[in-house]
């Protein structure tokens, strides 16, 4: 069994934004899951038992970057400009590329990292029959490395 310890949470609180001048704001996040030979041939296929793996990560993606705000209580609500998802096959591996643009007061590292989490774990769902063992388990499947790669903040936008 897994036993936990309790941290004190103290206070939490959203950082008051309201002097910052808009500026336009731009970050990429990625991460990667690992799954079996044969689950990363069915995707590249378009066989997957419950549809295409890629399309539906990439709209669930899209969909959790607009909602990062309702899942992380001290986030921003931001006005996004843009948002790019993409996937790349790796050595039994498919990394997620979440890019994500807004003009604002606040950056969209946040969005990005959450298109990227729901993005995988979409992918996870999406392949979870074909990733089990005999006994139920998951001896391949996991998902790493996600995090900010790319940062921008650029310039005020010009007044129209």
């Amino acid at each position: 069994m897994v036993e936990f310890t309790h941290i004190s949470d103290g206070r939490a609180q959203m950082v008051d934004i309201s002097a910052k001048s808009d500026v336009v704001r731009e970050a990429v996040a990625t991460g990667k899951i690992y799954l079996r030979p044969a689950t990363l041939a069915a995707i590249r296929e378009g066989i997957v038992v419950k549809g295409n793996a890629l399309a539906t990560a990439r709209v669930a993606a899209t969909l959790a970057v607009k909602e990062t705000p309702r899942i992380i209580p001290m986030c921003h609500t931001i006005q996004l400009g843009a948002i790019v998802v993409d996937f790349k096959e790796g050595d039994g591996f498919i990394e997620a590329f979440v890019r994500a643009k807004s003009t604002g007061k606040t950056g969209v590292e946040m969005e990005a990292l959450t298109g990227v989490s729901v993005a995988l774990l979409t992918i996870w769902d999406m392949v979870k029959s074909a990733e089990k063992d005999e006994n139920g388990q998951y001896p391949v499947t996991r998902i790493e490395g996600i995090r900010v790669v790319e940062k921008k903040k650029g310039t005020t936008p010009a007044a129209a």
